[in-house]
């Protein structure tokens, strides 16, 4: 799955929120095919690169939940759901879902599109209410692959912002050593060794006073220090 881009800084956000049952869900696969392909796709990555998860009772069974996670590889979104037993969307650049084959998969298997120019209030509002009604968001904040050694970009504010707007919590996850399996400007990945670091959950607060900006900037560097922690 090729997901090049994500969410940003989506600015001020809409507070409307479109009603529970709309076309949000329509275009992805039933939930047993999508746990079908998982199972395939988690025995591949056990035989070729040799995935090991930590911190798996970490996740939770159930509520709204952003998982915010820093980005190494092109098979990032596919290898950190393998432990998420749950539905899951993913905040992808939009202009991906118009390549042939790949723009088909990602949709199927989840992913939404995101203009990562600007604020995306369709996008935004999409998530809100994915989460409202308990679902998962996976986000990378970084906003693109992180650099070649693997090291971490600056991460923006956004998965923040909407955990601060949705009254969800957020799941850190740190992806290891996907930079090497799959280095940027390599065609396809080789074998090696993944590691995936699910850490306890962390509930973003904004203090009396502070303005939302310094609130995501602040809950945000909380945030890029324990994924980077694990590096």
């Amino acid at each position: 799955m090729l997901f090049r881009k994500t969410l940003s800084d989506p600015g001020t956000f809409p507070r409307d929120t479109p009603p529970a049952k709309h076309k949000q869900a329509e275009a992805a696969l039933p939930q047993w095919t999508i746990n079908l392909v998982r199972r395939v796709v988690g025995l591949v990555s056990r035989v070729f690169w040799r995935l090991k998860f930590n911190g798996m009772e970490n996740i939770p069974h159930q509520g709204g939940l952003i998982i915010a996670s820093n980005h190494q590889s092109y098979g990032d979104p596919a290898w950190l759901a393998l432990a998420i037993k749950r539905p899951i969307r993913f905040l992808a650049w939009s202009e991906a879902f118009s390549w042939p084959v790949i723009g088909k998969a990602i949709r199927l298997l989840g992913a939404w599109p995101l203009q990562v120019e600007g604020s995306d209030p369709a996008a935004i509002r999409r998530s809100l209410t994915w989460l409202r009604e308990g679902g998962v968001v996976v986000i990378f904040p970084e906003g693109g692959r992180g650099t070649p050694d693997g090291s971490m970009i600056r991460m923006k504010g956004g998965a923040v912002r909407i955990a601060l707007e949705a009254e969800v919590p957020i799941l850190p996850v740190t992806i290891r050593g996907a930079n090497r399996v799959w280095p940027a400007g390599q065609r396809l990945p080789h074998t090696g060794k993944v590691e995936i670091i699910y850490h306890p959950i962390i509930h973003v607060r904004q203090l009396p006073g502070e303005e939302t900006r310094a609130c995501a900037r602040r809950e945000t560097e909380r945030l890029s220090g324990i994924i980077e922690s694990a590096l």
